[in-house]
């Protein structure tokens, strides 16, 4: 079988401006994020003369292989068995905002194709990992939080941000065993681990430290930091946000929608936190990366 093509489109990433920290010192650099958008799946099914639409899913995806990506969602969730079940995919020419245009894609079922309503439903939104759960329109993920983040701080020194990393490893006690689990780990702003749960999920571990926060009434968490394993998307933006949390530390890359959230969110969101370095891709006010010296918003 031949090597199917190796195609990115322009939208696969995204070239920011961000502020490269070095121990005690910071610079400008440029830098480059993997794209995330969303993608909105609808079905056309039924007999020519009775046919419905309907939203099956949303996903969040970098763009780039959208069909190749609705065909196999399908066929693994069972929506359909065979290539003779889909009679085409393309994008929706009938999305009323141009720029959300390629972040719609209609598949066509064959008029045969016994399609169960209860089963479709049972699919509402789903994600790349988790999912954000009750979502069924971009529209919806885009306005699923609205927090109001404090802007007085808090403010937290470059040494803190390189230490975190350590002490979550550290009081990861399922990771030592298993070696192949996530974790959310809750700080102070001095760097005191507040709390800290691990899942094979990175979005789980969010929840369970969110949902003990919320069982201990800590909530709003806006004196706090949040280091995740892995990379910093937008789901895991949004559960912050939702929280309070001011500040967003993770191990690997940001994508292009979570640092467009964490924006829009007035959040500080540092990406790649390892031996002693890291990103911020904004916020920089809420970092003192010298002493006595704080990045102007």
């Amino acid at each position: 079988m031949p090597t199917p093509p190796v195609f990115l489109p322009p939208t696969s990433y995204d070239y920011l401006t961000v502020q490269k920290v070095t121990g005690a010192e910071s610079s400008a650099a440029s830098d480059v994020v993997a794209a995330e958008e969303p993608l909105e799946i609808r079905l056309g099914f039924g007999p020519a003369h009775q046919r419905e639409h309907r939203t099956l899913a949303i996903t969040m995806r970098t763009p780039g292989h959208d069909m190749e990506l609705t065909a196999g969602f399908l066929l693994t969730e069972g929506i359909i068995r065979s290539r003779a079940d889909l009679t085409g995919i393309r994008y929706c020419p009938d999305v009323e905002k141009e720029e959300e245009r390629e972040n719609v894609v209609r598949a066509e079922l064959a008029e045969s194709l016994d399609v169960s309503l209860p089963r479709l439903e049972r699919h509402f939104y789903t994600s790349s990992s988790c999912g954000v759960c009750g979502k069924t329109s971009i529209d919806a993920v885009h306005a699923a939080a609205c927090p109001v983040l404090p802007t007085t701080g808090p403010y937290v020194a470059a040494e803190v941000i390189h230490a975190l990393p350590a002490r979550q490893r550290a009081a990861q006690a399922l990771f030592e065993q298993t070696g192949g689990l996530h974790a959310a780990a809750l700080f102070s702003p001095e760097g005191a681990l507040l709390l800290l749960r691990e899942d094979v999920g990175r979005h789980n571990a969010l929840d369970k430290v969110i949902g003990a926060a919320l069982l201990q009434e800590w909530l709003p968490l806006h004196n706090t930091v949040l280091l995740v394993s892995g990379r910093a998307s937008f789901e895991l933006v949004q559960k912050a946000a939702v929280a309070g949390i001011p500040v967003l530390a993770a191990v690997g890359a940001p994508s292009s929608l979570a640092v467009r959230a964490a924006t829009d969110f007035g959040m500080t969101l540092c990406g790649f936190v390892r031996q002693q370095r890291y990103n911020i891709y904004c916020g920089a006010w809420r970092i003192q990366t010298e002493a006595g010296n704080m990045p102007g918003k």
